[in-house]
């Protein structure tokens, strides 16, 4: 039996890491980061977005959910990414955005996952400024993947994401200049760009609060 004044539920460590590293210090990020911004780079206010980092909890694992964008994407296909998008005049800002987007892209009801926070914003080059919004989710979790859009749906072990040496810096040539960018790789899939450098984020915020 429980002492008085204690429950009989153990603190849950995942939660717990997690919101420690929602409260750790840390400034947004950029695309620009590793590579110099060009004087046009930025001709208009960024476009609001948001995205869910979805960590999932089945079998005593805890992970975290990814999709592979369609390859007939006219933007970014093929490529890894969280579940969301831009936020619509609907959306009550970058969360509900994240929620509703994740709905119609893999089928996760909007109020299934917890909502821990949001990390700091992300601006990218294509002219989004990005939120990243942390949420927990008891699984089992089959999601329906939307066929316009997602060609796949798949999890990474938080384990392997909250270790920041598990990133590196990667380049290649883009709009005739080299450009260097944060990888994550997971076994076949090669997580990188703005997604990666999210979860970079996260993981130094996740290392320093272990």
């Amino acid at each position: 039996m429980p002492r008085a004044g204690m429950t009989d539920t153990a603190p849950d460590p995942v939660e717990g890491w997690l919101r420690r590293a929602l409260d750790a210090p840390g400034s947004g990020t950029s695309d620009w980061e590793l590579n110099p911004a060009p004087a046009q780079a930025a001709p208009r206010p960024p476009r609001e977005a948001g995205v869910l980092i979805a960590v999932v909890r089945q079998a005593g694992r805890a992970e975290v959910i990814l999709t592979k964008r369609s390859p007939l994407l006219k933007h970014h296909p093929g490529q890894i990414a969280f579940p969301g998008g831009k936020v619509e005049p609907e959306d009550e800002g970058p969360v509900a955005a994240a929620l509703r987007e994740a709905e119609e892209e893999i089928g996760l009801p909007r109020g299934l996952p917890q909502v821990l926070g949001t990390l700091p914003q992300h601006v990218t080059v294509t002219g989004f400024r990005i939120t990243p919004v942390l949420a927990l989710l008891e699984g089992p979790f089959e999601g329906r993947p939307e066929p316009g859009e997602v060609a796949e749906i798949f999890t990474v072990p938080l384990a392997h994401l909250a270790d920041p040496a598990n990133y590196r810096i990667d380049g290649r040539r883009w709009q005739g200049a080299m450009r260097r960018y944060v990888v994550v790789p997971w076994g076949p899939n090669y997580i990188w760009g703005a997604t990666a450098r999210m979860l970079k984020g996260l993981a130094e915020r996740m290392d320093r609060c272990r």
